[in-house]
């Protein structure tokens, strides 16, 4: 999700590279920089913090003109967030000089044979490895800067977009994408380079959007030429006039963040388990539990801590951890923990989840835990953040930045990284066959094709959405791994379109919560054809006979409950442990519908803030 802009052209580079980062400030990032060349010298000035920051160090560092430059925000990945590993970075000669989004899985392997061959490293970065790769195949080969790249890149493992130039040949920069957006906008003899359209919109509304495994060399007064990364082959540059307007691109074309967020989830999804689930292997590998086995086996127990949508990732992983690997698990709003005293031995294993990695709560909980002498793991999406500085060892979710405040994206990824745990501990222990263990890896695995497929009832939704937005107050009812899910469903249409909704066990709506039940109220019911599905048939029937309204969340292709509920939301089938990352979809779209219908702001709804930094 970092930020890439990029100038060559007859204009002052510095501030559309400033305001094009602006603009893209939208995606997240902890650090910012830029590098600018003005026929002599290279100047290039990064910082840790905001694009704001990087202006305000750049007016004491550098010179600020020439016409060539590229700018960039920085989402850490490898390498906490720090000047040093803020991009842009420089080869050893100080010749070339490239920014990147993206992962380079490859590059510890590629580092070593460049140490190997005489290369230093300032950094902590995969980006840093790329652009001496870069340099060492053109000395090597010695090819020019492009033929350069297009070696290295068949070379390297992984996702990326990149922009390079070499400050002795400053007429041409080098582009190539995998896996992340590039765009190249095309103007009067100058040429724009971004992640999005947004930062050059005003310039131009003409643009070429590379495409995957594709590269592009961009010379000032000789445009531009497009080619194929893998065999060298040209590709037509096809020049599309933009139709949208700022907003609609910087949203991605849709209406809010959320609604983006919540289509994103197949593919954070997918790379929060690419390289940790190697189905052909039958293995799945992570090296915070692996370097720490010894500790989730001999633990007592697994006590879970966190806050909001994350005690409701939480709740699922407890239902996962004891049917899978059969550790006793407890879990604990993070808020509660620290205030009751609570019986915390060394031999327990903590287990801190959090989207932000700052929830200050949760910190405090992870301070208590350690005090006591448990191993504390942490969950979070931000790294270098201070949950995952604070814990003994730890796993990221890849997500990506999540802007909307209403948690999606990130509660489907801590389900994910917290099932791969399960199912790892499962193995390690022998509380699951070899059978039963492959059948989770290709069930796991066919999750994202499987949430896009539940994401196509959207259109349905929305109509159920209409019908139910005046509503005063809703139920949400739910069993087993589903009930988490339930609560996660009431908790978002309380936080964005401020209606009065509830999370229930199913079993537990004669205790209480069917005295409210008639004629006006809708009831969520998640109906999964797993688990305890004749069972949430009769608690359904017990709400029909009270006139409630029902919305059934079932598998695809149920008769049942169709015949029972007032409407049916279908998701795909897959085993009942991984079906809350299936049945949290409808329910995130018709929050996100009802608040929209209603004119909330989606985005942000009143009083809530996305990284909850105080107690």
């Amino acid at each position: 999700m970092c930020g890439i802009v990029g100038y060559i052209g007859t204009r002052e580079a510095y501030p559309i590279i400033i305001e094009g980062l602006k603009r893209l400030e939208y995606r997240g990032y902890d650090s910012a920089g830029i590098a600018l060349f003005d026929g002599t010298d290279l100047k290039v000035c990064k910082t840790k913090g905001k694009v704001s920051d990087l202006e305000a160090r750049s007016d004491k560092e550098i010179t600020k003109h020439g016409n060539l430059g590229i700018g960039h925000t920085r989402w850490a990945t490898h390498g906490v967030p720090n000047d040093v590993n803020s991009h842009p970075h420089l080869s050893n000669s100080g010749d070339l000089v490239i920014i990147h989004n993206g992962i380079i899985e490859n590059y510890e392997s590629l580092k070593q044979e460049l140490i190997s061959r005489g290369f230093t490293f300032k950094s902590d970065t995969d980006t840093e490895v790329l652009i001496n790769l870069i340099e060492d195949v053109k000395n090597q080969e010695n090819v020019k800067l492009g033929k350069a790249v297009q070696i290295a890149l068949n070379q390297v493992v992984g996702a990326y977009a990149i922009a390079v130039f070499d400050k002795t040949k400053p007429e041409e920069i080098v582009i190539a994408r995998l896996g992340s957006p590039l765009a190249v906008g095309v103007g009067e003899d100058e040429f724009f380079i971004a992640s999005d359209a947004s930062p050059f919109l005003e310039y131009t509304k003409n643009a070429i959007y590379l495409e995957d495994e594709e590269m592009a060399i961009i010379r000032f007064h000789k445009g531009i030429k497009v080619r194929k990364i893998k065999d060298d082959s040209i590709v037509p540059a096809y020049v599309q006039e933009l139709q949208m307007n700022l907003e609609q691109i910087e949203k991605g074309g849709y209406e809010h963040f959320m609604l983006k967020e919540i289509h994103e989830q197949p593919k954070a999804i997918t790379d929060t388990y690419r390289g940790r689930l190697l189905r052909n292997e039958a293995i799945i590998k992570m090296a915070g539990v692996e370097d720490n086995m010894k500790k989730f086996l001999n633990a007592n127990r697994i006590i879970i801590v966190a806050c909001g949508t994350s005690w409701h990732a939480g709740l699922v992983a407890e239902y996962i951890f004891e049917d899978l690997a059969r550790i006793p698990v407890e879990v604990e709003y993070a808020s509660e923990f620290r205030y009751r005293n609570p019986v915390i031995t060394e031999n327990d294993v903590v287990i801190a989840i959090s989207q932000s990695g700052e929830t200050a709560d949760t910190l405090a909980a992870i301070k208590l835990a350690k005090s006591k002498g448990a191993f504390v793991f942490g969950v979070c999406n931000v790294v270098g953040s201070s949950i995952a500085r604070e814990t003994d060892a730890g796993a990221y979710t890849h997500a990506g930045p999540e802007i909307g405040v209403a948690s999606t994206k990130a509660f489907t990824t801590q389900i994910t990284v917290l099932t791969l745990m399960a199912l790892r501990l499962a193995r390690a222990k022998g509380t699951i066959s070899s059978s039963d263990f492959r059948q989770h890896l290709l069930e796991l695995e066919l999750i994202p094709k499987k949430v896009e497929q539940a994401l196509e009832s959207d259109a349905h939704i929305r109509m159920i959405a209409d019908i139910y937005k005046d509503s005063r107050n809703c139920l949400y009812l739910g069993r087993g791994f589903n009930f988490p899910v339930a609560l996660e469903g009431a908790l978002k249409l309380k936080e964005i379109s401020y209606i009065h909704a509830e999370g229930y066990p199913a079993a537990e709506m004669k205790h209480g919560p069917i005295a409210l039940i008639d004629e006006n109220m809708p009831i969520v019911v998640i109906a999964t054809r797993k688990g305890h599905y004749e069972k949430v048939v009769s608690n359904i029937q017990e709400i029909k006979s009270r006139k409630g309204k029902i919305i059934g969340i079932v598998t695809e292709g149920d008769t049942q409950v169709r015949d029972l509920a007032d409407h049916v939301i279908e998701v795909p089938d897959t085993l009942e442990s991984l079906s809350p990352l299936l049945t949290t979809i409808p329910l995130q779209l018709l929050s996100y519908h009802i608040a929209v219908l209603l004119g909330k702001n989606v985005d942000q709804p009143r009083n809530l803030a996305k990284s909850v930094t105080v107690e």
